[in-house]
C-alpha cells in the first residue's frame, strides 16, 4: 500500500445452501488466505453467508437467525487483520428482509449496505423475498456496542489513504439503468465493490465483463466485481465464480469460469484521481448530506504491486493492435498536415531531411498527405544540408530515402555560409561550443523558410515531443517551423512508426533503408565525426529516451510526484537501469523540463496524437518562469 497501491481480491467460497456453520468457515478460511497474500480490500459474493439460492428458505427464521450468528463469526475472526472485506448475506431490518452486503475491518462490522434494484424477472425473482435499499441511511442495533449504519449512501474512507474511498453494489445494481455506483462515485468513491451472483448462460460471461470494464472507465474508479460460484443450487441454474477486478476502463484480472478461484489486483487509487482532477467533467456532487463517511484504519506496507508497469506507455503493447494503433496516428499526422495545406492554398511541402528518426516519419506523414490530397509526391522537397558534422551513413540514407518516396532532393551544402556567419559574428570554427552548434542550426531553417519561400510551400517541423520536452532543441532553429507534424509523438513512438512502416510498406529496398535509420544512433550531427563516423550522440548528454518518455507520460498524463515516478521506474527498468541511473536521468528531466518551458510557449501549431501533448495552446499552459524547487528537493531526499 505504498504510492496509492492497495491490492485487491475477489473470492467465491465453495458454500453449502443453508449451511452457514460451514459457509462461515469457508469464508473465514478465505479471507484469511487473501490477507496473508497481501489483500486489503476482500469481496466475497452476494448472499454467500447462507447461499444465494436459498429460495423460500430466506423466510425461515432459523436461516436468518444463524446468519446473523455466522457473521459474527466471520467479522470476529478478522480482528488483526487491517483490511476492509465485504460478504453478503439476507438481513431483517424493521420488519422487512434485506440482501446486504456487510462491510467489516478488524474485529469491527463498519456497515450494511442493502441492494437497490430488486430483480422480478425469470431465474431471478428476488422481490420474492427482499425489499429494496430505503432512500436514506439508518442505523441498526447489532452484536456491538455501537450501532451499524445500515444503507447505501455508506462512503467507506481510508484514514491511512484518504484517495481510498469504497462504496458497495449489489448485482442488478450494475445492471439497472441507474446503478448506485454512478452517485458513490460522483461523491468521490475511488473503488466500487460488486457482490453478485450472476448465473452463466452462453455468452453472458462477454456481456458481463464489457459492462464492469465500461462502469469502471465511464466512473474513472477501480470496480472490483464476486460472482457466486461452485456450490449454490443447480436446480435451474450453474454458476461460474466469473471475477473481474478493472480499473478505469481496464482489466487488470479475471478468474476463469467454474473453478472458484481467487483473484488478486493491485489497483493504483493515484492513478485513478490524478485522472480525474485532470477531467473537468467529472465533477462531485456538493449535496453530500445523504451520505455518511465511515471511516476505517490500514497499516502501509512495503509490497511491490504485483501489475505490469509498462516501460513504453507511449508504445502499443499489444502485437494485435499495433497496426490499427500505428496506421491511426499516421492518419491523424497527416490528415493534420492535410486541412493546414487545404486552408493556406499550399500545394508545396518544404522539409529538412536529415538521415535521422524524426525527419522520416516527417516526410512519411508528408507523402501520405500528399496522396489524400491527390498531389504528386514531387511536390515534397526534402533539403539535405550538409555541414561539419554530417556522416556518410545520414547523407547517403536521407538521400536514398527521399528518391525512393518520390520526393524532390535538394542539396543545400551550408558549411560555407556558417563559416562565413562565423567570421561575421566573431566565433572561432575551432571552438565547439554552444554558438558552434546552434549556428547551423538556425542556418538549416533559414534555408527551409527561404526555400519555401521560393517554391510557395510550407515548412514542416520535424522535432518531436521528447526533444520539446527536454528542449533539445535550438531556438529559432529546428524549434520552428510553420507547421510540426510530430509535435505530440515522443521518440519512443516515433522509433515504432518507423519501423511500422519499414514491416508493411511492401518495398524491400525502402525497407532496408528504414531499418538502417533505426539502427542509426541519434544526433543532431553538429559536431565533426570521429572516423567518419558520429561523434554526438544525444542519448549520452541527456540521457536516454525510454527513460525520458517513462518520465514524462507519468508526470503529465496522471500528475504522479518524482518519488512515485521514481518507484515505478525502478519496477519497470529491473535488471536494464540501476537505480542511480534511473534517479540521475531523472534529475536532468525535472530540470531541462521546467528550464525550458520558454520554447514550448511559443510552439508551431501541429496535430496531437495522444493522450500527453505539450501545446501551449491546451495540453501544458505551464509558466516559463516556474521553479522546479519542489520537483527536485523531493528527488533529494530519495535513496
Amino acid at each position: 500500500m505504498q504510492y496509492g497501491f492497495v491490492k485487491t481480491a475477489a473470492l467465491a467460497p465453495k458454500i453449502k445452501v443453508a449451511d452457514t456453520e460451514y459457509n462461515a468457515q469457508e469464508i473465514i478460511r478465505l479471507m484469511q488466505r487473501a490477507w496473508q497474500n497481501g489483500a486489503r480490500i476482500v469481496v466475497f459474493p452476494e448472499l454467500c453467508v447462507t447461499g444465494y439460492t436459498c429460495g423460500d428458505l430466506f423466510l425461515q427464521e432459523l436461516l436468518l437467525r444463524e446468519a446473523q450468528t455466522a457473521l459474527k463469526q466471520i467479522v470476529d475472526a478478522s480482528a488483526g487483520m487491517d483490511g476492509l472485506f465485504f460478504v453478503g448475506l439476507p438481513m431483517e431490518v424493521q420488519g422487512k428482509l434485506y440482501n446486504v452486503a456487510a462491510a467489516f475491518s478488524d474485529g469491527e462490522l463498519l456497515g450494511l449496505v442493502p441492494k437497490t434494484h430488486i430483480p422480478n424477472y425469470s431465474e431471478f425473482y428476488e422481490a420474492r423475498h427482499f425489499t429494496k435499499a430505503p432512500a436514506e441511511y439508518t442505523f441498526v442495533e447489532w452484536q456491538q456496542e455501537e450501532p451499524v449504519p445500515f444503507g447505501t449512501n455508506l462512503l467507506f474512507t481510508c484514514a491511512d489513504m484518504p484517495h481510498l474511498v469504497v462504496a458497495a453494489e449489489i448485482c442488478e445494481d450494475v445492471w439497472a439503468a441507474n446503478p448506485p455506483s454512478i452517485r458513490h462515485a460522483m461523491q468521490g468513491a475511488t473503488v466500487i465493490v460488486n457482490l453478485s451472483a450472476s448465473d452463466e448462460i452462453t455468452g453472458k460471461d462477454t456481456y458481463r465483463r464489457e459492462l464492469v470494464k465500461s462502469q469502471s472507465g465511464r466512473l474513472v474508479c477501480g470496480y472490483i466485481y464476486a460472482s457466486a460460484g461452485e456450490g449454490e443450487s443447480s436446480t435451474d441454474l450453474v454458476f461460474g465464480g466469473h471475477h473481474l477486478i478493472c480499473e478505469n476502463g481496464t482489466l487488470l484480472k479475471e478468474s476463469r469460469r467454474f473453478f472458484n478461484d481467487t483473484i488478486y489486483g493491485d489497483m493504483d487509487v493515484e492513478r485513478l484521481v490524478g485522472e480525474r482532477r485532470r477531467i473537468s467533467t467529472y465533477e462531485i456532487q456538493e449535496d453530500t448530506c445523504s451520505y455518511l463517511t465511515v471511516e476505517y484504519s490500514m497499516k502501509s506496507a512495503d509490497v511491490p504491486p504485483e501489475r505490469f508497469i509498462d516501460k513504453a506507455p507511449f508504445v502499443p503493447s499489444r502485437k494485435e493492435e499495433r497496426e490499427k494503433r500505428c496506421e491511426e496516428i499516421f492518419t491523424i499526422q497527416a490528415m493534420g498536415l492535410k486541412k493546414r495545406l487545404e486552408h493556406t492554398n499550399c500545394r508545396s511541402v518544404v522539409i529538412g531531411i536529415s538521415g535521422g528518426l524524426d525527419s522520416t516519419l516527417a516526410l512519411l506523414v508528408a507523402t501520405k498527405a500528399a496522396d489524400y490530397l491527390g498531389l504528386d509526391r514531387s511536390c515534397i522537397t526534402a533539403v539535405t544540408m550538409p555541414c561539419f558534422g554530417t556522416t556518410d551513413r545520414t547523407y547517403t540514407n536521407a538521400c536514398e530515402l527521399t528518391r525512393r518516396l518520390g520526393a524532390q532532393l535538394r542539396e543545400v551544402d551550408i558549411r560555407e555560409a556558417v563559416t562565413v556567419h562565423f567570421r561575421d559574428i566573431g566565433h572561432d570554427g575551432s571552438v565547439h561550443n554552444i554558438t558552434y552548434e546552434n549556428s547551423q542550426a538556425r542556418e538549416r531553417t533559414q534555408v527551409l523558410m527561404d526555400v519555401a519561400n521560393q517554391t510557395k510551400g510550407m515548412v514542416i517541423g520535424t522535432g518531436d515531443m521528447s526533444e520539446l520536452a527536454l528542449g533539445w532543441a535550438t531556438y529559432n532553429g529546428d524549434h520552428m517551423s510553420m507547421y510540426g507534424v510530430n509535435a505530440s509523438v515522443p521518440k519512443t513512438l516515433v522509433r515504432h512508426l518507423v519501423r511500422y512502416y519499414a514491416d508493411t510498406c511492401g518495398d524491400e529496398k525502402l525497407a532496408a533503408i528504414l531499418l538502417d535509420i533505426l539502427d542509426t544512433p541519434v544526433s543532431p550531427e553538429l559536431l565533426p565525426p570521429e572516423n567518419g563516423a558520429i561523434s554526438q550522440k544525444t542519448e549520452d548528454l541527456v540521457g536516454p529516451y525510454e527513460l525520458h518518455d517513462f518520465y514524462l507520460y507519468y508526470m503529465l498524463r496522471f500528475g504522479f510526484a518524482p518519488d512515485k515516478i521514481y518507484y515505478l521506474a525502478k519496477l519497470a527498468f529491473a535488471g536494464e537501469y540501476n537505480n542511480e541511473t534511473i534517479l540521475k536521468w531523472l534529475k536532468i528531466f525535472y530540470s531541462r523540463f521546467f528550464a525550458q518551458q520558454f520554447k514550448r510557449s511559443c510552439l508551431p501549431d501541429g496535430p496531437k496524437v495522444g493522450t500527453v501533448a505539450v501545446s501551449p495552446r491546451g495540453d501544458l499552459r505551464m509558466p516559463s518562469d516556474a521553479c522546479a524547487r519542489l520537483w527536485l528537493e523531493c528527488l533529494e531526499k530519495l535513496v
